[in-house]
């Protein structure tokens, strides 16, 4: 017997728009973060090559990129170390933006699936009666798919959520080190000139 989708949703009663809003926003941000975390966005070849060389006289800063913001940053006078260290760092936090969010639909997701699991159980042991009887099968059946179907969605969505989590938190690391080595590179040239 295979897993039929519209079962799953319309067994997963009231939790079903609350799992649905985490996949949304999981879902948004994930997306949002990949096209963000390019490249080409942040710190682009040419300006990392131009650093790297010790030659960025010619490299017109981009403001759209963390790259062109932080030259941008010190041609126009941040040359102190510590600032220009501390402006850096400001870019590498716009990096991060948005990723808590994942981290709370990783969190978050599970937990409403074990709600759902709980409310399912009390819904099929509260059916029983005094004497030993159920108070039917259709209550019972009940529970225990709504207990079943939320815990299947809210895994469903938090294992996603938390692969994209991860691949974007390497991305910022990454990223993160390509800025540090550029700043590096900028303040070991004026040092040496």
């Amino acid at each position: 017997m295979e897993l039929d989708l519209a079962q799953i949703l319309k067994a997963s009663g009231v939790f079903l728009y609350p799992l649905l809003a985490c996949s949304i926003l999981g879902l948004a941000v994930a997306i949002e973060r990949i096209i963000s975390l390019c490249v080409i966005k942040v710190f682009p070849q040419s300006l990392f090559d131009a650093l790297i060389r010790g030659d960025w006289s010619g490299i017109d800063p981009d403001p759209k990129t963390a790259g062109g913001r932080i030259l941008q940053f010190y041609n126009e006078g941040g040359t102190d170390p510590d600032g220009f260290k501390a402006f850096a760092r400001l870019e590498v936090s716009r990096l991060e933006r948005g990723l808590f969010l994942l981290d709370i639909v990783v969190a978050v997701a599970p937990l409403l699936g074990l709600l759902g699991t709980v409310t399912g159980l009390v819904r099929v042991f509260t059916g029983f009666d005094g004497a030993g009887g159920t108070g039917g099968t259709e209550d019972f059946g009940r529970g225990i798919s709504l207990a079943l179907s939320t815990t299947i969605l809210g895994l469903s969505i938090a294992i996603p959520a938390l692969v994209a989590g991860t691949f974007l938190d390497r991305r910022v690391d990454v990223l993160a080190a390509r800025i540090d080595a550029g700043v590096e590179r900028i303040l070991d040239t004026v040092e040496e000139s």
